[in-house]
């Protein structure tokens, strides 16, 4: 019965014709005065003194703004996780999704060890398809490695509308993929076209400083970030940058929590590797004093990983770097558990579930962080929420801008208007709020999802299961087009030379392996403090006229194998 009411409505208002007046139109390179012409579910107009047919609604925009509708990179609905599930489903998650201003998400299949990720993907489809309120697609998370899971990511790629996967460098025996594996599935990745997502953390040394934490007697939420230290993020950054370097794969960086990984990732991008980031709206906002907090269930409601972190001027460095298109994307990374749930862990940091509430107040929260607080400009806030991501997961500019002939995926923005955060009022999932009585300027007034009105000063108006999968293609121009010319310009070639015909030594096969004088073999330096020969440095002097090293033959001369300096042979 609900299915059929579904069907009903979304065909009626399917036919809407809807006219945004007055307002100003932000896209990620410009703003201007026009009114939106809006009708089956395209935007037909975008203009001044539009022609355009009667019967349609018209929304007084004056003095507002006319934004992309938002995309959420980053969000896990209904997703098992840690032995607990998230407290969003498919349908509360993409509605919290509409009241906050955004008309796209992308959800994570993440299938466990061995598990087929065709079934996965199957699976978390046929729960979403009849759920969904907004258009969505899927990443597909390479938990192991092996020639089915190769096999498998191709037949995602060509028939089942995928085009992202994510691997993880941490989360050792569950999800972690070894460096091998990992430039494996980069080097896949780019021959199927598909963007690789990582998740950078060197996975070996967390568990050694989970082990080292427990062991102290450290049992509480800050365990977290004692066992997580920025070091290890930002070494396993430069290391996935460095394995993509070699398989000339595009690499996308899920999660950049500190100052250092950002500093790593602006490195490689001023080397011209082709790098993109992504951050979370909390780690963008908060800082890991939370974890100090005296009340366990506060501290334990901010554990996320890579965990937030202590240096208090981490994200205002971490805007600013979103700012200035060091870091492309702002994602929530939405993945909302009760109190209740994370109290699994109150004996044992490292059970409780990892994940942070936050699909519906992202765009909210980065305006009056990002914009009030000066870190960047309107259309710059539309390129991190909305169009860089459209751009680099390759459906813009259908969605990501406002152009005739685009998605209308649109948002009315006030940006004069505020509200205040509070768990009380919220739509998403879970009995926290993160941001809780943070007062916002610049709120959604209204969210047009495909040409249909779905939420309009605090009502929905949308039904379950009205939002659609959007297949997405491989080898985005924005990654791929200067990844292609790279490899043309760095291609390595043998050298052309006349084969040597001189003699060759026999080859000598006495069952020990001969390998000639090493490096390694440089003699060090004798001291005499540990009853060796005499020290040269010392004095060689005795009163006796006898000598400790009397007794050993002196050697004519030392082939010194590591001069000072270094050896100068191995430049050339």
């Amino acid at each position: 019965m609900r299915h059929q009411k579904a069907i009903a409505m979304s065909s009626s208002s399917a036919m809407a014709r809807i006219l945004i007046k007055g307002g100003k139109v932000v896209n990620d390179d410009c703003t201007q005065e026009a009114d939106v012409y809006i009708e089956n579910g395209i935007i037909q107009q975008v203009g001044k003194e539009l022609m355009i047919p009667g019967g349609a609604k018209v929304i007084d925009a004056s003095g507002k703004l006319v934004l992309p509708g938002g995309i959420d990179t980053s969000v896990h609905l209904e997703e098992s996780f840690m032995n607990a599930t998230t407290a969003d489903d498919f349908y509360s998650g993409t509605k919290a999704a509409l009241a906050g201003g955004t008309t796209m998400v992308i959800g994570h299949v993440l299938p466990e060890r061995n598990e087929s990720l065709l079934e996965a993907y199957e699976k978390c489809r046929s729960s979403a398809d009849s759920k969904s309120c907004c258009d969505y697609a899927l990443h597909v998370g390479v938990t192991w490695w092996g020639p089915k899971v190769r096999a498998e990511m191709e037949k995602l790629v060509r028939e089942h509308g995928v085009n992202s996967f994510q691997m993880f460098m941490a989360y050792k025996d569950m999800f972690m993929l070894r460096d091998s594996e990992l430039f494996q599935a980069l080097q896949h990745c780019k021959d199927i076209g598909a963007i690789a997502r990582v998740h950078a953390e060197n996975g070996e040394l967390v568990t050694e400083g989970a082990k080292e934490a427990l062991d102290l007697g450290i049992s509480g939420p800050e365990g977290i970030e004692i066992s997580r230290p920025e070091e290890l993020e930002a070494e396993a950054t430069h290391r996935a940058i460095t394995i993509a370097n070699r398989a000339h794969c595009p690499i996308y960086l899920v999660n950049v929590s500190s100052m250092s990984a950002g500093d790593v990732v602006a490195t490689a991008k001023m080397q011209g590797k082709v790098v993109h980031g992504e951050t979370t709206t909390a780690h963008a906002v908060l800082n890991g004093m939370q974890y100090y907090h005296q009340d366990w269930s506060h501290a334990a409601a901010h554990v996320t990983v890579p965990p937030l972190r202590l240096d208090p001027s981490t994200p205002n460095y971490l805007m600013s770097l979103l700012g200035n298109d060091t870091l492309n994307v702002l994602g929530s990374d939405h993945r909302p558990f009760t109190i209740k749930q994370k109290a699994m862990g109150k004996d044992d940091f490292t059970k409780i579930p990892h994940g942070l509430p936050g699909i519906q107040d992202r765009m909210s929260v980065i305006w009056e962080k990002g914009v009030i607080g000066g870190k960047m400009d309107e259309n710059r806030f539309v390129a991190v929420t909305s169009s860089n991501a459209a751009k680099i997961y390759n459906f813009y500019p259908r969605k990501g801008r406002i152009i005739p002939g685009a998605d209308a995926d649109v948002v009315v923005w006030d940006p004069e208007g505020s509200k205040t955060i509070s768990v009380d009022s919220q739509v998403q999932g879970g009995d926290i709020n993160l941001y809780e009585g943070l007062r916002c300027h610049g709120v959604p007034l209204v969210t047009i999802s495909r040409g249909r009105l779905v939420y309009e000063n605090g009502m929905f108006t949308c039904a379950e299961g009205s939002g659609k999968f959007c297949p997405l293609r491989t080898f985005p121009d924005y990654l791929y087009k200067k990844m292609v010319q790279r490899e043309k310009s760095q291609a390595v070639k043998a050298v052309e030379r006349e084969p040597y015909t001189g003699d060759v030594v026999a080859v000598v096969n006495s069952g020990k392996r001969d390998f000639g004088a090493s490096d390694l073999d440089t003699p060090t330096r004798p001291c005499t403090r540990h009853g060796g020969v005499r020290d040269l440095h010392e004095s060689s002097f005795s009163l006796s006229g006898a000598q400790i090293d009397d007794n050993i033959p002196k050697r004519s001369s030392a082939r010194i194998l590591a001069p000072p300096g270094g050896r100068s042979s191995g430049i050339w």
